[in-house]
């Protein structure tokens, strides 16, 4: 929990999978369906992912939807 003058908010902790498409970068939550974002760079789609996480959880309290808790995880293989 964060607080906020007298207001705390829970923080969410989302995975994001970023990937290279050619000529920018695309991200995408696993945990989060539809949210999306592109980018020149990798730096600008993980910012821009940000501020479509927040959104979508902004959007998804205000339809009165419960915000899921971020399940997916990653690991890297070796395979040689």
């Amino acid at each position: 929990m964060v607080q906020e003058g007298m207001e705390e908010r829970k923080l969410h902790r989302f995975l994001i999978v970023v990937e290279e498409a050619g000529t920018n970068y695309s991200a995408y939550s696993p945990d989060l369906p539809g949210c999306v974002a592109t980018g020149d760079t990798r730096e600008e789609v993980e910012r821009d992912m940000h501020e479509a996480v927040e959104f979508h959880i902004a959007g998804m309290k205000e339809d009165g939807l419960e915000v899921p808790e971020g399940r997916s995880s990653a690991e890297y293989l070796l395979v040689g």
